[in-house]
């Protein structure tokens, strides 16, 4: 029964982490924290990450990042639709001693945690308990936040409310969208974690728990968020351009009704200046030629 649900993909190569563990990711952000830990001798046991999904026009089945890059090293991978009753067991066969999460995709039930003598590590991008959830870099540009940063904690039950292991702050330039600020914290997120597995595993690293009154949190959000009004505060709107742009991105409607997408935009002083868009059903322009 297990065998259906959870499939050996390769023989695994051997750890040269002091401390047997497992790594449990799915996108980019996941597969360039692996790698960091690779390249620092940090060899998981396996690799655990999400089956094998539609991409691409033809909407071909492609692998996670993650997945691609554990194969590419000769790691055992993993792809549990669910991590059911059966999935956990099979995970404990492992024998490892803790985990590390980063966007896995997947709810941990309480007793996958508990499985983990040393617990499980998650990287959450943002200085917690502000910015639970999801999407923590979007509300810090969302917010017109001057800093952000990295927080390693011990996962809990309750989202991202583990105790504290680690943290690094890191600031925000008023000109910096996603595309820029993205990249920023995953490579400190990487190397935040590389820096501290050690000491973890050596049982030097002092839990802090979070205050649960200083808890914010940042939820999904859908492609109507997106939608900006253009005679609102020139610095609301940068901030939702610069915080969707990789994502839904931004949009506003004309008089009559079209649906524009902003591709390009800047921030002139405090002036959201809007660069070349595309009105639905036509190419990119520029936003002058709209007007015309």
């Amino acid at each position: 029964m297990c065998s259906r649900r959870i499939y050996k993909t390769l023989v695994t190569m051997p750890n040269d982490s002091r401390v047997p563990f497992l790594f449990f990711g799915t996108p980019h952000v996941a597969a360039e924290t692996l790698r960091a830990l690779l390249d620092a001798g940090f060899v998981p046991h396996a690799v655990i990450t999400n089956p094998d999904a539609p991409k691409g026009r033809g909407l071909a089945l492609a692998p996670s990042p993650v997945k691609e890059l554990a194969l590419a090293r000769n790691i055992e991978v993993r792809t549990p639709v669910k991590l059911d009753d059966a999935t956990q067991e099979a995970i404990r066969a492992f024998g490892a001693e803790y985990a590390v999460v980063v966007a896995y995709g997947k709810i941990f039930p309480e007793a996958l945690i508990q499985a983990f003598p040393k617990g499980v590590l998650n990287v959450h991008y943002s200085l917690l308990p502000r910015y639970r959830g999801a999407t923590p870099t979007e509300a810090a540009l969302l917010h017109g936040d001057i800093e952000t940063g990295i927080t390693v904690q011990k996962m809990t039950k309750e989202l991202d409310a583990g105790d504290i292991l680690v943290q690094e702050k890191l600031p925000i330039a008023p000109n910096e969208t996603v595309l820029e600020l993205r990249p920023r914290l995953i490579s400190l997120g990487s190397k935040l974690l590389v820096e501290a597995l050690p000491r973890f595993e050596r049982g030097e690293l002092t839990p802090i728990p979070q205050d649960p009154a200083l808890a914010t949190h940042s939820g999904k959000f859908k492609k109507e968020d997106g939608q900006i009004d253009l005679g609102a505060s020139g610095i609301a709107n940068w901030n939702k351009y610069r915080g969707y742009l990789d994502t839904i991105g931004t949009h506003f409607f004309t008089a009559d009704g079209t649906r524009v997408k902003i591709t390009a935009a800047h921030l002139d002083g405090d002036r959201f200046v809007i660069d070349r868009v595309i009105p639905e059903g036509r190419r990119e322009i520029a936003y002058v030629d709209l007007k015309a």
